[in-house]
C-alpha cells in the first residue's frame, strides 16, 4: 500500500481520483486543493508519493516540485496535466519530477506510474522526454516573449519586483501570504531563466534577457 497525497483545485475531479486510487489499494493520507496547502500536508503526514494537479493555485504543480527540491527534499513526486506547456515541461523535467501523467492518457497509466516510480523508477512518456529536450535547446525567446507567456499572477509578482516593493507589499496587493510570493518567484526565476530579483527586474523593465 502507498501513502499518497493528492492535490487538485477541482474538488470534483479530486474527489474521483481518491476513488480510483481507493481501489487500487493506496492509502491517502492527506487530500488538498492547492499548493501551499500541499506543502504544508507533505510536512505533516510525509507520504511515500505526492500526486498533484500542475494547474492549480498558489503554487502549481512545478512550483511544488521547485519548494521541495529548494529544501532538499527528495519525496516522490507525480505530476497530472490536462494540458501541458513546453516551460511547465521542462521546469518539471530539470527540477527532478518522478512522473507526469496526463489526464486523458488510457485507464492503467496511472497506477502504471505509480509502480514505477515506488521502484524507483521515472515515469515519463518518451514523447514528452524528446519534447522536453527539444524545448530546452530551442534557442531562447528574447525577455518580451518569456513574460507575454506568464499567468496574470505571475506577472503581477515579476512587476512587483521590478517596482521595488517587498515580498510583504507584494503579498498584500495580491491577497496571498509572503510565503506564497517566495515560492512563486523562485518558480519564476526558473521558468524565466534568471537568478535573482535584479536581473527579473530587468528582464521587466527592459524586455532583454540579462542572460542572452
Amino acid at each position: 500500500m502507498t501513502r499518497i497525497l493528492v492535490a487538485d483545485d477541482h474538488a470534483f475531479l479530486r474527489a474521483g481520483l481518491e476513488q480510483v486510487l481507493g481501489r487500487l489499494g493506496h492509502e491517502i493520507v492527506a487530500s488538498v486543493g492547492d499548493g501551499a496547502a500541499a506543502l504544508a500536508a507533505i510536512a505533516q503526514t510525509r507520504p511515500d508519493l505526492a500526486i498533484v494537479d500542475l494547474r492549480m493555485p498558489a503554487p502549481d504543480g512545478v512550483g511544488v516540485l521547485s519548494a521541495l527540491r529548494d529544501a532538499g527534499d527528495a519525496l516522490p513526486l507525480l505530476i497530472l496535466a490536462a494540458e501541458l506547456d513546453d516551460a511547465s515541461l521542462v521546469a518539471a523535467v530539470q527540477r527532478g519530477v518522478n512522473a507526469i501523467v496526463l489526464k486523458h492518457a488510457p485507464p492503467g497509466a496511472l497506477q502504471a506510474a505509480i509502480t514505477a516510480v515506488m521502484a524507483g523508477e521515472r515515469a515519463i512518456a518518451m514523447d514528452l522526454m524528446e519534447r522536453a529536450f527539444a524545448a530546452a535547446t530551442r534557442p531562447a525567446a528574447t525577455g518580451e516573449d518569456a513574460m507575454a507567456a506568464l499567468s496574470d499572477r505571475d506577472r503581477q509578482i515579476a512587476e512587483g519586483v521590478a517596482a521595488g516593493l517587498r515580498n510583504r507589499d507584494i503579498a498584500d496587493s495580491l491577497g496571498v501570504t509572503e510565503g506564497t510570493v517566495k515560492i512563486n518567484l523562485h518558480r519564476l526565476y526558473d521558468r524565466l531563466g534568471v537568478a535573482n530579483r535584479t536581473e527579473l527586474a530587468l528582464l521587466v523593465k527592459t524586455g532583454t534577457h540579462p542572460r542572452p
